[in-house]
C-alpha cells in the first residue's frame, strides 16, 4: 500500500486541530496569541517604516527636481595677467557666448532644455522686515518650465507678468510680509565701481508671482529674476554663470555628464543633482538598510515565541503523538503537522501585518496630521526636514522583503520543535499512560 504523500490533507487537520488548544492547554494558546500579534506587529511595523522611508525620498527628490536644473555647465575661474600693473588675479568663470553653448548642449540627444542663468545672493527688505535671498536670473521660458514653481494650486499671481517683476518663494513672502504687486529692495554688496570702491546695489522690484516649491529651505529665499534683469543687477551684462540642463531620465543625470564637459569645452565643470543632493539620499539609503535590520530583529523574536509555543505543544501532546506513531504515522509525518502548526502562526501573523502596513502606510499622512494636531506641530517640523508633509509610497519590493523575512523565520524556528516531535519514542510517550 502507497504511504500517503507530503503535506496531506490529514496533516493539515491535525495540526489545525493542536493549533486550538482547549482551556486545559491554555498556555499554547497564550503563546500562540503572543506570536501571532508578535510578528502582526513586526510585519506591520516593518512595511509601514519602509514605504514612509520611500515616500520621504520620493518626495525629497521631486521637490529638488521641480524648482532646480537636472544638471548646470559652468566655467571654472582662470588666472589672468595684467601687463600693465605686473599682477596676476583671478578671472570669475563666467560664460561669455552662452546662447552658442546653450545651443550645444540643446543638441545633444536626451537633453531637453539648456538655459543660462546668473546666480547672486542678496538681502531682501521690506517693511521693516529683512531675508537672504538666493536670486536665480533665468529667462521666462526657462521659469515656465519648472514644475514645482508654476504650479497655480500652490502659487498666486500671474506667470505672464514675470518679465516685468520677480518671483519668490511663499516663505521669504511671509518673513517680508509682501504679496503680490507689493515691491521690495534688494541689496547686493557687489554694486557699482566708484573712486571710492565698490558701493552696494540697491534696487527695487515688483513681486509678480509668489510660489511654494514643497521645499521650506527653497521657499524661504528661492527669488527669479528675468535673465537680463539679473545681468544688470550683478554686472554680468553679456555673460551668464552657468547654463542649466534638463535631461530625459534625471534619476541617470550622470549618463550625460562626459557630453555636457565635451561641449563646454576645457574650463567646463558640471554639477548635476545629484552631486548636490548625493551624501543626504546616500544617508537615506543607509539608514533604509540599518531599520531593515532593527526592525528583521523585531520580527525575528517574534518568531521565537513560535518556537517556545511549539515546545510546550510538543510536550502537552506526548501522549497523542505516541498513539499516532503506534497506528503507521511517520517520523516525517509528525514533523510536518508540527512544522504546520507553527507554519499557520506564521502565515496567518504575516498577512495580518501585510494588511495593517499597507493600511497604515496608506493613511500615513492622515496619522501625522492627528500627531501634529495632538503636539501642537511639533511632530513634523519642515525647517529641519526639509519638506512640508510626509507620504508613505508603497513599493513591491519592499512588501516582498517583509514577507519573505516573516515567512522565512517563522519556518526556520519551527524545525526545531518539529524534530524534537518527530523523535519522540512512542514507547517512552506511552509508558506511563
Amino acid at each position: 500500500m502507497a504511504s500517503p504523500r507530503p503535506f496531506s490533507r490529514y496533516e493539515f487537520l491535525i495540526a489545525w486541530r493542536y493549533l486550538r488548544a482547549r482551556r486545559a492547554e491554555g498556555g499554547v494558546s497564550v503563546m500562540t496569541w503572543i506570536s501571532l500579534i508578535g510578528i502582526t506587529l513586526g510585519v506591520m511595523a516593518l512595511i509601514a517604516t519602509l514605504a514612509v522611508r520611500a515616500g520621504f525620498r520620493a518626495d525629497f527628490v521631486d521637490t529638488i527636481l521641480g524648482a532646480n536644473p537636472h544638471s548646470t555647465v559652468s566655467y571654472a575661474p582662470s588666472q589672468v595677467y595684467n601687463e600693465l600693473t605686473e599682477e596676476t588675479y583671478f578671472s570669475p568663470g563666467t560664460i561669455q557666448d552662452y546662447d552658442a553653448l546653450a545651443a550645444r548642449i540643446a543638441a545633444i540627444p536626451g537633453v531637453t532644455r539648456a538655459d543660462p542663468a546668473v546666480r547672486g545672493k542678496v538681502m531682501a527688505t521690506q517693511n521693516g522686515q529683512r531675508g537672504l535671498g538666493d536670486v536665480y536670473g533665468v529667462s521666462a521660458e526657462a521659469m515656465a518650465a519648472l514644475p514645482g514653481v508654476v504650479d497655480p494650486e500652490r502659487a498666486s499671481g500671474d506667470i505672464a507678468d514675470y518679465d516685468r517683476g520677480i518671483a519668490i518663494g511663499i516663505g521669504l513672502a511671509r518673513t517680508l510680509g509682501v504679496g503680490v504687486g507689493d515691491r521690495i529692495q534688494l541689496v547686493s554688496p557687489d554694486g557699482a565701481q566708484t573712486a571710492v570702491g565698490t558701493t552696494p546695489r540697491i534696487e527695487s522690484y515688483e513681486v509678480v508671482y509668489i510660489f511654494s516649491a514643497g521645499r521650506w529651505d527653497i521657499d524661504e529665499a528661492r527669488i527669479y529674476m528675468p535673465l537680463a534683469a539679473a545681468q544688470s543687477f550683478f554686472n554680468r551684462e553679456g555673460v551668464a554663470d552657468e547654463i542649466e540642463v534638463f535631461v530625459r531620465d534625471p534619476e541617470r543625470v550622470d549618463d550625460w555628464t562626459p557630453q555636457l564637459l565635451s561641449a563646454a569645452g576645457e574650463r567646463g565643470q558640471v554639477w548635476t543633482w545629484r552631486d548636490a543632493a548625493g551624501s543626504f539620499l546616500a544617508a537615506l539609503d543607509m539608514e533604509d538598510d540599518v531599520m531593515f535590520v532593527i526592525l528583521a530583529i523585531l520580527v525575528l523574536i517574534a518568531s521565537m515565541n513560535i518556537t517556545s509555543g511549539l515546545i510546550m505543544l510538543v510536550k502537552n501532546k506526548g501522549r497523542d503523538i505516541g498513539i499516532l506513531r503506534t497506528m503507521g504515522l511517520t517520523e516525517g509525518a509528525v514533523l510536518r503537522v508540527f512544522f504546520l502548526c507553527g507554519a499557520f502562526t506564521g502565515v496567518i501573523g504575516t498577512a495580518a501585518g501585510v494588511v495593517l502596513g499597507v493600511a497604515l502606510s496608506l493613511n500615513v499622512d492622515h496619522v501625522m496630521a492627528a500627531l501634529n494636531a495632538l503636539t501642537g506641530g511639533n511632530a513634523w517640523q519642515p525647517e529641519v526636514r526639509g519638506i512640508y508633509a510626509l507620504h508613505g509610497e508603497l513599493r513591491a519590493w519592499d512588501i516582498f522583503r517583509a514577507v519573505a523575512l516573516s515567512l522565512g523565520l517563522a519556518f526556520v524556528v519551527t524545525i526545531f520543535p518539529a524534530r524534537r516531535a518527530a523523535r519522540m519514542n512512542p514507547v517512552e510517550a506511552l509508558r506511563y499512560e
